[in-house]
């Protein structure tokens, strides 16, 4: 491996990235299924909730095709 190769950096930095971002998705998960499982669930707030839980499945994805190298079969 060489210590010089910026890609090196770049490929730590977004996996940590994912790291967080897939911390983040799991809490809104939770988060979701506490407010659906309350007597009046705020349909309002679990619906602003899924759509940023969303947004963040969409940013993992697209960090996790930054990482997988493109290879032409």
């Amino acid at each position: 491996m060489n210590d010089d190769d910026p890609s090196d950096d770049t490929d730590i930095a977004i996996e940590r990235r994912l790291a967080d971002l897939r911390e983040d998705h799991k809490d809104l998960d939770d988060a979701i299924r506490a407010l659906e499982d309350r007597f009046q669930p705020d349909m309002l707030q679990i619906a602003r909730l899924k759509r940023k839980k969303l947004a963040l499945k969409d940013e993992i994805g697209r960090l996790e095709d930054l990482l997988t190298p493109d290879i032409i079969a």
